[in-house]
């Protein structure tokens, strides 16, 4: 147990801590599963209408990066990135985080389960997703599963 189990907290991406978001990366084998931060936080800008997008920090430390598609219109809600750096893996921080997502999701119009969709390859974060109460959907998109959790 380290000192950063202390506090995982959602943070909003600013001029001052940009860089340090978009210098987080997977491990390699991890890279074909999720899009760049930077490639992210750029759609988000261009998605202003849908796209809510956190940094996710242990204490002061950076160490992940999160993107919910809001469609409060239609009242869909989307787990669209989520990433934990290499170096932070496998240290409960990831499974903090989604927590304080979907304590957010809940807050949404209509909210009552959140999607979202994976890879279907050796290595990827299905497994993860279903420990998070994520369920396949038998639905696939682009290549994707689609996975679901309710509240």
């Amino acid at each position: 147990m380290s000192k950063f189990d202390l506090e995982v907290t959602l943070r909003e991406i600013t001029k001052e801590n940009w860089r340090d978001i978009v210098r987080l990366k997977v491990a390699p084998h991890q890279e074909q599963f999720v899009t760049s931060n930077a490639t992210s936080i750029a759609e988000a800008h261009f998605n202003p209408e849908i796209a809510w997008f956190r940094a996710i920090y242990a204490l002061d430390v950076p160490v992940g990066f999160l993107m919910l598609e809001d469609n409060a219109v239609q009242q869909e809600y989307f787990l669209w990135r989520f990433m934990i750096d290499e170096q932070y893996q496998g240290r409960g921080y990831g499974r903090k985080a989604l927590e304080l997502f979907f304590a957010h999701v809940k807050t949404r119009p209509g909210a009552y389960a959140v999607e979202t969709s994976c890879v279907p390859a050796k290595g990827g974060p299905g497994p993860f997703y279903e420990k998070m109460g994520f369920v396949y959907t038998g639905k696939e998109e682009d290549g994707e599963l689609v996975m679901r959790r309710e509240f």
